[in-house]
């Protein structure tokens, strides 16, 4: 474990020596999110609620949305692995006494937590000041969220590690992220409150492991009751158990991938 944590701990210094990338990250995404508020505001005072979601409850997923991005890296950055077996220097990695997965998480948690407190609470505030954000009343559904935001952070490196073991076999990862940045926020409701879809639609896609790293988040803060369980209990087991089933599948494809290093002699 001491080895995971010191990993962690360089994950976690070294992304707060990027001072300026993160000013501006707070920046450009307290600009979106306000820009991105005002058209739910617009879109909202000629319908006051659509599908159990009024002006307040699209805002403020707005903001948690905005407030996650850096932490999920739904849109990046992502990991170094795939660049690594790229190059083959993964080799160097496999012959490590820790797994190759567990490296990488440890540092993608210390990224995910620099985002959180120095990015993503800052950007969050800033939505806190310009609107009227619905925000729990309860201690516990505030621990709730930070639960969910835990979770939400494993599903994402879950599924940013199957991008780049990928590379295994296409030897470049580069054509998965492609698509990824461009459906992930939208079946995780970054882009739009999964909500305002179609009834059916929205339904499907909540059950994606791509709705627990943004939409499932904002259903507990806002206390939606959405799923089997309620908005609390249903939301958190949905991203535990996307996260356990990542993690597996991980497991398991690096195996396979390690044994295919070795037969082609890397």
């Amino acid at each position: 474990m001491r080895v995971y944590f010191a990993v962690y701990a360089r994950g976690l210094h070294r992304y707060s020596t990027y001072r300026a990338a993160t000013i501006a990250g707070i920046l450009t995404n307290s600009v979106f999110g306000t820009i991105n508020a005002t058209v739910m505001l617009a879109l909202f005072a000629a319908r006051p609620e659509i599908n159990g979601y009024d002006a307040g409850d699209a805002v403020t997923q707005v903001f948690v949305s905005q407030g996650l991005i850096g932490m999920v890296a739904i849109m990046g950055p992502p990991l170094e692995l795939g660049e690594r077996v790229r190059s083959g220097a993964v080799g160097t990695d496999l012959l490590r006494p820790v797994s190759l997965q567990g490296w990488w998480l440890a540092e993608d948690l210390g990224r995910a937590t620099f985002n959180l407190v120095f990015r993503g609470v800052p950007t969050f505030a800033v939505g806190m000041v310009l609107f009227d954000l619905d925000l729990p009343g309860d201690p516990l559904r505030w621990a709730a969220v930070l639960l969910s935001a835990v979770l939400a952070t494993l599903v994402s490196f879950g599924l940013r590690y199957l991008y780049e073991l990928a590379g295994f076999w296409l030897l470049d990862s580069s054509g998965i992220w492609a698509v990824a940045g461009l459906l992930g926020p939208v079946a995780a409701g970054m882009l739009l409150p999964l909500t305002l879809f179609p009834p059916a639609l929205a339904d499907t896609l909540r059950l994606l492991p791509w709705a627990s790293m943004v939409q499932i988040p904002a259903e507990i803060m806002l206390g939606k009751d959405t799923l089997p369980g309620g908005a609390v209990l249903g939301g958190l087991a949905l991203q535990a158990w996307w996260a356990a089933a990542l993690f597996g599948l991980g497991a398991w494809l690096t195996a396979r991938a390690t044994r295919r290093v070795v037969v082609q002699g890397g």
